[in-house]
């Protein structure tokens, strides 16, 4: 596979930190290529009990792996300022050279409403991501910066720890007006697995922003991350799904629920048939090869997978051998 890349997408939300950065170099010597980490204040439902800061788990995966790193995604405009997530990604990115990416998102209620401040509604997120994205890409110039915006307001600042090379950013975007925008201003997009048809859209919308701005969309990054559950039995790996990420199976936006105790009571009502089309589960690794060849063919050839249950080892073992080398570009 010199073309395609699979890594994991490390669940802080279901893991304490040092085991995430055992399961990130497991993981890798099961031939996976890099980790995506998730940036949660609280996790989705109290079963999944965890919720480390990011940054420090990914130095700490960035010590142990070879790889490809990055939060996916972080909000630079609620709990942090974008100042300091450019801060955080520069030094890091000066710590290790050419393996670093910045994800970044317009942020969800569950992690971002902990300072209490005012919510805002869909559109004002996205103004306010995109406004840090400015304020991010000024800053990686290693200038001095002012802003002035609608959100955000810098004196002359720069950044004094700077990298060789800034690291990439990429935007998470599902929707039409994202995904343009994304293909316009940043230098990748991340995006979770869905119908072949609705990725398509995306990947358009992505590619009409990139030439908008005079960029190869065909050449820039697109990632997928995709959640699934394996286990060694179909019981199991629905039991897995139901128990520990029914949040995949709720088919309604969830960026304004602002309680993991709130998820909860939701999950009550989440069924088998709810998963349809939104997560593969079973424990043939074969299904689930023949589901991450269609977003290969598609695509997307920087994935990150994210096995829902706690069974890891089991599971990086089983995908390392019996799933990677079938992966074809």
């Amino acid at each position: 596979m010199t073309e395609v890349q699979i890594g994991i997408a490390a669940a802080l939300e279901q893991f304490p930190p040092a085991e995430s950065v055992r399961l990130a170099a497991l993981a890798e010597r099961h031939g996976f290529s890099g980790q995506m980490a998730a940036d949660h204040f609280q996790p989705w439902v109290p079963a999944q009990g965890e919720a480390s800061f990011v940054w420090s788990v990914l130095s700490a995966i960035a010590e142990n792996t070879d790889g490809d790193f990055g939060p996916g995604v972080t909000c630079p405009s609620f709990r942090f300022h974008p100042s300091l997530v450019a801060q955080a990604a520069a030094t890091t990115a000066a710590l290790y050279p050419g393996r670093h990416w910045l994800g970044i998102g317009s942020g969800e209620a569950l992690n971002e409403h902990v300072l209490a401040g005012y919510w805002p509604e869909a559109p004002e997120r996205v103004r306010r991501m995109l406004e840090a994205l400015d304020v991010i890409k000024k800053l990686f110039t290693g200038k001095d910066v002012k802003h002035n915006g609608e959100f955000f307001k810098l004196h002359t600042m720069r950044l004094w720890t700077m990298p060789d090379e800034p690291p990439p950013i990429y935007v998470a975007a599902a929707g039409p007006y994202t995904s343009r925008k994304t293909g316009e201003l940043a230098d990748g997009l991340i995006t979770p697995g869905a119908s072949l048809e609705k990725l398509a859209g995306i990947v358009d919308n992505f590619s009409h922003g990139a030439r908008k701005a005079g960029k190869d969309p065909d050449v820039m990054p697109k990632l997928l991350q995709v959640h699934l559950s394996w286990a060694e039995t179909d019981e199991q790996a629905w039991k897995n799904a139901i128990d520990q990420w029914p949040n995949g199976g709720m088919k309604f936006p969830k960026a304004d629920i602002r309680s993991p105790f709130d998820f909860e009571q939701m999950a009550k009502l989440v069924r088998r048939e709810d998963f349809d089309g939104r997560m593969v589960i079973s424990s043939d690794p074969d299904v689930h090869r023949a589901a991450l060849q269609k977003f290969i063919d598609a695509g997307f050839t920087r994935i990150y997978l994210h096995n829902v249950g706690r069974n890891q080892e089991e599971w990086l073992e089983v995908f390392g051998r019996e799933v990677l080398p079938k992966l074809t570009a």
